[in-house]
């Protein structure tokens, strides 16, 4: 055994004592506590294929959060033309795009009314897909406020490499706007290319259920008792511009 099998293996298996201990082990439901508001994370399908292996990933994702008690509701960009940002301003007093003829606008209204956020996305040439960036950078520069402190998640598939600048590039989004990351056992990405070929990656899919199970139990924590208690934010953002 390497060093590099060695340590895995101790951090499975302390991993294993964790769990063991954990309510969910015991078969208690995490959202036992919560308040009588059901949670609900929105999910984004970032390829044009409606039933591919990005489909899987959210799919295993939201089975598990369903095991919890967390509703889902899952929007999928299709192969319809989406429009990208074209700086003209409109949003910024109406908080909605001034494209009106695809996802966008639907989508902040969905962002707004759930309660977290995940993205997947297939890695094309080491970046998500280009419609779902045009999307979410138009959602939350229209009404980045809808998304403030919501937990949120990127989720990356792909046949063999790019996947973790794919998942970085989503990541930098969410870090954008006080979105706490939500994580799991490995980087959230699954790997596949020919049509259900990601129900064979047995790591992945496990890696999506603990992204569920984290994402609960991240809910759990800031909806118990009432009111969240988010952190106070400096009343006035300190913009500083390298160029004067």
């Amino acid at each position: 055994m390497d060093r590099r099998d060695f340590l895995k293996k101790t951090a499975m298996a302390a991993a294993a004592t964790v769990v063991a201990a954990s309510p969910l082990a015991a078969g208690e439901n995490f959202m036992n506590n919560l308040t009588d508001k059901k949670m609900k994370v929105l999910l984004i399908n970032g390829s044009p294929r409606a039933n591919g292996n990005t489909s899987l990933a959210l799919g295993e994702i939201a089975k598990q959060l369903d095991k919890h008690g967390v509703e889902t509701e899952l929007v999928q960009i299709g192969d319809k033309p989406l429009h990208c940002c074209v700086a003209c301003g409109y949003c910024r007093s109406n908080k909605h795009c001034v494209f009106t003829d695809d996802l966008c606008n639907e989508v902040i209204d969905k962002l707004a009314a759930a309660d977290a956020l995940i993205v997947g996305t297939p890695t094309y040439y080491g970046q998500p897909n280009g419609g779902v960036l045009s999307l979410m950078q138009r959602v939350f520069y229209a009404n980045g406020a809808a998304a403030q402190n919501k937990p949120a998640a990127g989720v990356a598939v792909c046949r063999r490499g790019g996947a973790t600048a794919a998942l970085s590039s989503l990541n930098m989004m969410f870090q954008l706007l006080n979105m706490p990351l939500i994580t799991s056992q490995y980087w959230n990405i699954v790997y596949g290319r020919d049509k259900g070929e990601a129900a064979l990656d047995t790591e992945g899919m496990q890696t999506m259920r603990t992204l569920a199970d984290n994402m609960s139990w991240m809910l759990r924590k800031i909806h118990t008792g009432g009111n969240p208690d988010y952190p106070q934010r400096e009343s006035e953002w300190q913009g500083m511009n390298f160029i004067r």
